[in-house]
């Protein structure tokens, strides 16, 4: 009797605490419902107008110069758009700037995040300062570097050490792509670095220590306990630069206005709609770079595989 009352009592117990993490769960995800939806709304009503006044637009030949000759031609500006190399070529540098930036800035931001987790003297002093490229207003920070790869008046070339101090960075593509990469890591290495921060904060001392008592190295612990449990904080930081590199345009209209072939998607919009009053065109660009923009974001995600109710402790 005793035996047989025991086990539907724990089978009870298990499914009364599963209800209630459940209920817990529900009312959670309600009450987050309820604090963005005013966020999202708003949004919506800000976004939503430009954003189907721009698919409007796209499907027109439109040019300022001439408002009332406007000519409805459907999905030809697409057609156009998508069989030209030049879009090719700029997506191929905006592409190029996305994956190396976003690599370099990982791995440094990375360290960055390991060095102010362990530090223990000054902690806030550096964690201050390491914003500080971050929070220069990126026009500033491209001026600086094209002043720094400059041939006359720059640095770079008499800094570096067995290089030819007439070296012109910005007379051809990828000595120009190089200069444009490495203003976009200094700027935005700190955020990365803040972002990988707070998912280190959230790796538990107590598996770090197991760990090392079972005998694994510096590299094991990292590959096999520190990286695992960032799993989330990384495809956030990734996701958040990778979106944000994608849409590259400062650097490039600072540094280089696109000269050298160093157009990206953004810039070649903008020469669209503002050089050329090609508003049509522009909107169709814009519309491109719109839905790449999310494709580049759900393959992120999926890439990543996060199980977001595990990373909350949920799972």
């Amino acid at each position: 009797m005793t035996s047989t009352i025991a086990p539907q009592a724990a089978e009870e117990t298990r499914k009364s605490a599963k209800t209630n993490g459940s209920d817990r769960s529900v009312a959670e995800n309600r009450l987050g419902q309820r604090l963005v939806a005013p966020a999202v709304v708003m949004m919506v009503l800000v976004t939503a107008y430009p954003m189907l006044q721009a698919l409007y637009l796209s499907l027109f030949r439109y040019r300022l110069t001439t408002p009332d000759d406007r000519e409805f031609v459907g999905v030809s500006n697409y057609v156009t758009i998508l069989s030209d190399s030049l879009f090719w070529r700029d997506t191929w540098n905006t592409v190029l700037i996305m994956v190396i930036t976003v690599a370099v800035e990982l791995v440094i931001g990375f360290a960055f995040a390991m060095v102010m987790h362990k530090i223990m003297v000054a902690r806030g002093l550096m964690r201050t300062s390491i914003l500080i490229p971050y929070g220069i207003i990126t026009v500033v920070s491209a001026f600086a570097w094209q002043f720094a790869f400059s041939l006359n008046n720059g640095f770079v070339n008499a800094w570096l050490p067995f290089f030819d101090e007439n070296f012109n960075w910005f007379g051809d593509h990828w000595p120009a792509m190089f200069a444009i990469m490495v203003s976009e890591i200094w700027k935005t290495t700190p955020f990365m670095a803040l972002l990988l921060l707070a998912g280190l904060s959230q790796v538990s001392e107590d598996m770090l220590e197991a760990a090392q008592v079972d005998g694994a190295t510096w590299w094991q612990r990292l590959w096999k306990v520190i990286l695992p449990n960032m799993r989330a904080a990384i495809m956030v930081a990734v996701l958040f630069r990778a979106l944000d590199a994608y849409r590259i345009f400062d650097n490039i209209f600072v540094m280089t206005r696109g000269a050298q072939d160093t157009e990206s998607i953004s810039f070649l919009t903008y020469r669209q709609v503002i050089e050329q009053m090609q508003l049509g065109m522009g909107s169709a660009l814009s519309v491109l770079l719109f839905l790449s923009v999310l494709l580049l974001a759900f393959g992120i995600v999926k890439l990543f595989r996060v199980d977001l109710a595990q990373a909350r402790g949920e799972g």
